[in-house]
């Protein structure tokens, strides 16, 4: 019984995430750990994350476990209490940047990190082989709260930043916290920086009004036009748990996350003299373009976070990151980290006195797009599989470390399955857009044509 996905477990609520699901999950869980283990829970802004939280911590209280309850939390902070509480797991309720219907957990180790696949895997045989009964009444565990979390995590990214540089540049930031997790923590760290913070949707709210989870372009419009309305140095959005941060120019020009990825890259591995970065088979060419002349080595991953940080602490990593915004600071903590990646940027910028726009203009530059199309999960095998052996004809290059991913006229295409949803995820670089947007049709039009074959009733 596979439950877990690329990062955690992502279900529609009310449809396969019910309370009957939660239960038998939580109780996987228990059934892990030594009795009376420590579990810190805490939970994203999504309408169903606070009952959630309640149903996984009774059950794991109910199994013999003590619960801290953290409360309302981005991600990244969460993953920043979990060693810092004592607790032999974490469980965070969250569904990161997936549409307001789903929700999840996220299982997060002593040392916060995402927890290795073998636990997964241990956690799925005990939730499909449950016990019928539950400990008794005279080894119920307990439920304690704790409000600490927001202001430990704001101390810690602090300590790791130039404070007083930044404050003299006196930033005007605009940030656009998406009606999530990062309201509690975000604001309040720009503040303690010294900047003007002007936010946008800065309530929580599940049903995600101000506009959908994921930080795409087409989704932020509000904050391109806010920026330059008000004359801000910068604007800032996270995703629903904030384990994200894009950033958006002076000029309203929103900067894909590839580009920030390679920006602190080049920084961090000058800083360091060199080092190794760890990102994902869909990185732009750019980060090696941009680490390589400074010492810096690029390894590849299958693409989600657990992957990259774990690949990250076996080769003692100075960056590492993904081109969604996911960026990861090991020297502060091996988690995607929204919040971090907003005060490391403002770092950069105030120690070499530049704008973000001309900042970018030193780092290489590609075109990555990104597409999706449907694709039920019993035939993404088949199709990949199909794909690859379509592709090697006219290809410079083959890689299938996660999907295929085909080097090819002047750049490259790679489809992948989605980790968190049935759907194929394509990819496409190059110099310019004219050629990037053909090797995202390429590819877009291969997978549907395979997946229209492929599919039940297909041909």
């Amino acid at each position: 019984m596979r439950l877990f996905g690329t990062n955690g477990i992502r279900e529609v609520v009310g449809t396969t995430l019910t309370p009957g699901f939660a239960l038998r999950v939580a109780r996987g869980i228990a059934a892990t750990l030594p009795a009376g283990s420590r579990i810190a829970v805490g939970w994203d802004g999504r309408t169903s994350s606070p009952s959630l939280a309640r149903l996984v911590g009774a059950t794991l209280a109910l199994s013999g476990h003590r619960v801290l309850e953290l409360g309302l939390l981005a991600t990244p902070a969460f993953q920043y209490s979990v060693p810092r509480t004592g607790a032999q797991l974490g469980v965070m309720i969250t569904a990161s940047h997936n549409p307001r219907e789903f929700n999840g957990l996220k299982c997060i180790a002593p040392d916060g990190l995402e927890i290795p696949r073998s636990w997964e895997e241990a956690i799925e045989e005990a939730a499909a082989h449950l016990p019928s009964t539950t400990p008794g009444f005279d080894r119920i565990g307990s439920i304690q709260a704790s409000t600490e979390a927001p202001e430990r995590y704001i101390d810690g990214i602090l300590e790791r930043v130039d404070v007083e540089a930044i404050r003299r540049r006196r930033f005007t930031v605009v940030l656009d916290c998406g009606n999530g997790a990062s309201i509690p923590t975000s604001p309040e760290l720009l503040r303690r920086l010294g900047c003007r913070v002007v936010t946008l949707n800065g309530h929580v709210d599940g049903t995600f009004p101000g506009h959908l989870s994921e930080p795409t372009e087409a989704n932020v419009g509000d904050l391109l036009k806010t920026v330059v309305a008000l004359g801000a140095d910068l604007g800032i959005v996270h995703d629903g748990d904030a384990d994200r941060a894009i950033f958006v120019d002076a000029a309203g020009r929103y900067i894909p996350g590839e580009a920030s990825l390679t920006l602190l890259a080049r920084d961090r591995v000058a800083q360091h003299g060199g080092g190794v970065v760890v990102t994902p088979v869909t990185a732009s060419q750019s980060v090696e373009d941009a680490v390589r002349p400074l010492g810096g080595e690029v390894v590849y991953t299958r693409v989600g976070s657990p992957t990259v940080t774990h690949e990250m602490q076996a080769r003692q990593a100075v960056f590492g990151g993904e081109e969604n915004g996911g960026l990861i600071f090991p020297e502060f903590q091996l988690a995607r980290d929204g919040a971090m990646s907003a005060a490391a940027m403002l770092d950069l910028l105030a120690h070499h006195e530049l704008t973000l726009a001309a900042a970018l203009e030193r780092i290489p530059r590609y075109t990555l797009l990104k597409e999706k199309l449907p694709c039920p999960a019993e035939i993404r095998g088949k199709v990949l599989e199909r794909l690859a052996a379509e592709l090697t004809p006219g290809s410079d290059r083959l890689l299938t470390i996660d999907g295929v991913k085909a080097f090819r006229d002047g750049g490259w295409v790679l489809v992948r399955p989605s980790g968190t949803e049935p759907l194929l995820r394509v990819f496409a670089e190059a110099r310019d857009r004219p050629r990037a947007e053909a090797l995202a049709a390429f590819g877009v039009e291969h997978a549907r044509r395979l997946v229209a074959e492929l599919a039940p009733g297909g041909k």
